[in-house]
């Protein structure tokens, strides 16, 4: 593993080292079944802030979509459809990221939060490293309970064939692959960071905070 000093000398994981996967493959039945990484905030597609936002904290870009590939191809990155069929849910993407990933680490978020941190990926890639782990989660502090966001994850790229055999089970939730392994929390203070947008009404509420 390819390591350097951050500034507080705690080890970390190169940036080169890091695929950064923006998943856009849902159905987005709670937006009406529209393509929802195609949705537009502040007159860019949410995948797009995404994108713009992930470049520079990771060496590597590509895009999990199964509708509107061409539209996603004109975003400049590598785009992979899910390998399982009928929308089975974040795994197939994951699955698909990690089939596709030629680095040892890859970093997962769902398209329809851009404002995510921009030190994402720098305290995922400390906490795995310090905590000698296999996946790295966001948890933030809701209605005060800590709650995982899973979706937002540093995992190695090993773990591919754990993966495989997992979904080959017709298993399909998130956190009972990642309890399967090393899994370090790394909680964020500001929740609303990682608001996403599911429905059209989300997609407003972001706006309007854009506009205070």
């Amino acid at each position: 593993m390819n390591t350097t000093n951050a500034s507080d000398d705690t080890a970390t994981i190169a940036t080169d080292d890091i695929t950064g996967l923006i998943l856009c493959g849902g159905r987005g039945t709670r937006m009406g079944g529209v393509d929802k990484g195609l949705q537009t905030h502040q007159g860019l597609p949410l995948a797009m802030h995404a994108l713009m936002r992930l470049q520079g904290q990771v060496g590597h870009l590509m895009v999990n979509a199964n509708r509107n590939l061409g539209a996603y191809e004109a975003m400049g990155v590598p785009v992979w459809p899910d390998a399982l069929p009928d929308f089975p849910g974040p795994l197939a993407g994951w699955l698909a990221g990690l089939e596709h990933c030629e680095t040892p680490y890859l970093l997962t978020l769902p398209c329809d939060t851009p404002g995510f941190p921009l030190d994402l990926v720098a305290r995922l890639a400390k906490a795995l490293v310090a905590e000698d782990a296999d996946i790295a989660m966001v948890a933030t502090w809701e209605d005060g309970r800590l709650q995982k966001q899973p979706v937002f994850c540093l995992l190695k790229s090993t773990l591919l064939e754990s993966l495989v055999a997992f979904l080959h089970r017709g298993e399909r939730k998130i956190t009972a692959w990642t309890a399967q392994h090393r899994c370090a929390l790394v909680t964020f203070d500001d929740g609303g960071a990682f608001f996403n947008a599911n429905t059209l009404a989300d997609l407003q509420h972001l706006a309007g905070k854009a506009a205070v």
